[in-house]
């Protein structure tokens, strides 16, 4: 399943620096980066948009995957691959024609990812475990950073990891929310293999570089166990 990747998000880092914030985690070692699209309407929160995306791929040549949580997102994938995304990931909640959209994500030459909340089962993205490159597991209700991970949620973890080895797919299992010191061994463990980490990384004590080489190695640890 390969060593597990950790995907910094900088919606919980200083917005007023986030040309730093995102140079700080490249010269750490990063190799993506994980940048949430917040409507105020799938989620509460608004967060940013195409422009940010822009702005971010002008300064970095990280791997950049944006997460869509936002309604009808078929209408604003084009918009955000031209922007510089590298994988779009849109909500199966909210994707009625999930099929047909991560279609068109292909068609503009880029990855493809489907997330499904903590109360969504897993099997809703069963039929698409085959074209998704990407399944994103929530680990809390989406729309805030810094949330509490659900344990509930290793077992879903798990059932996916075990259809996409099932099928010998390649598909990439990342999971997002809450995602620390304490929690990465038990998603590492349940089948991730992509851990989006915000607070942990941007608002550690110990600082940025630190924190994510100290949680890259974690992760690591934890695959060989």
């Amino acid at each position: 399943m390969g060593i597990p990747q950790i995907a910094p998000s900088i919606l919980a880092s200083d917005f007023l620096h986030l040309g730093d914030a995102v140079r700080v985690v490249e010269g750490a070692g990063a190799t993506r980066l994980h940048i949430d699209v917040m409507d105020g309407r799938f989620v509460p929160n608004i967060s940013v948009g195409q422009p940010v995306v822009r702005s971010v791929r002008q300064g970095t040549g990280l791997f950049l995957e944006t997460h869509l949580m936002i309604v009808e997102p078929e209408r604003y994938v084009a918009d955000f691959v031209e922007a510089g995304a590298d994988l779009v990931t849109v909500h199966q909640e909210v994707s009625p024609h999930l099929y047909r959209t991560l279609e068109l994500v292909h068609s503009l030459g880029k990855r493809a990812g489907v997330a499904i909340n903590p109360a969504t089962p897993w099997t809703a993205v069963e039929e698409v475990l085959g074209l998704a490159d990407l399944i994103l597991v929530m680990t809390v209700s989406p729309g805030f950073g810094g949330q509490q991970f659900i344990r509930a949620m290793l077992p879903k973890i798990k059932r996916v990891r075990d259809a996409i080895d099932e099928r010998g797919l390649d598909t990439e299992l990342e999971v997002d929310g809450g995602i620390d010191e304490e929690t990465i061994p038990l998603v590492v463990a349940a089948g991730a293999r992509v851990l989006v980490a915000g607070t942990a990384v941007y608002r550690s004590r110990s600082g940025i570089g630190e924190a994510l080489e100290g949680l890259r190695k974690l992760a690591a640890a934890a695959s060989r166990s």
